[in-house]
């Protein structure tokens, strides 16, 4: 009777044991599923909002509400390189030309976030910055002249012959689980602002 006591409670054991390990597996998939979907919508949720900004910024390059403060559009963009622009545009509309500069920090300002590889996304306008984490870790810009051909970088003032630009971004997970961090790619393929040829 007691060796049937003994094997009636190694059997409870592992049981209990394979039923425990089989709800912890359970419970890590379901927090691996909560942040695997939670953190691929925060990814496209940064990526829409960092496109929408860029894209309505960079189409403003050259335009001016008073269209003779920038009398020749075609040198609206003073510098250009692959991480960062500098242009000319009427950001407030009223008729002066502000600088604008986008350009992309290190990775090591943002040690507070688990992801080693997501930067800052900075706009200065007339010298005042602003940045912004969206979990950045791409942000490349390639130029191209009149016939499509790619220009070579970096071109500083005044960086004539830009007729459209091929934006990348690409945003990940600024914290994951387990370091799998979601990512979305976006390109915009030849953008151009109708205000870099000339009136």
């Amino acid at each position: 009777m007691g060796v049937a006591v003994l094997f009636d409670l190694v059997g409870s054991v592992l049981i209990g044991g394979i039923l425990l390990i089989t709800l912890m597996k359970l419970n890590d998939s379901a927090t691996r599923n909560t942040y695997s979907f939670s953190g691929e919508l925060i990814v496209q949720e940064n990526l829409v909002t960092s496109v929408e900004v860029l894209e309505y910024d960079f189409r403003k390059i050259g335009y001016c509400e008073d269209p003779f403060a920038i009398p020749n559009t075609k040198r609206a963009i003073l510098f250009a390189d692959s991480t960062e622009i500098t242009y000319l545009t009427d950001v407030d509309f009223d008729g002066t030309p502000d600088t604008v500069r986008y350009f992309l920090g290190p990775t090591s300002e943002l040690t507070g976030t688990p992801n080693p590889n997501d930067r800052m996304l900075y706009q200065e306008i007339n010298g005042d910055v602003t940045g912004v984490n969206l979990g950045i870790t791409l942000f490349k810009i390639k130029y191209f002249g009149a016939l499509g051909e790619e220009l070579s970088l970096p071109r500083s003032y005044p960086p004539t012959g830009i007729f459209s630009m091929q934006i990348d971004i690409r945003v990940e997970n600024t914290s994951a689980y387990e370091e799998d961090y979601r990512y979305a790619f976006w390109r915009q393929i030849r953008l151009a602002s109708r205000n870099l040829e000339n009136r």
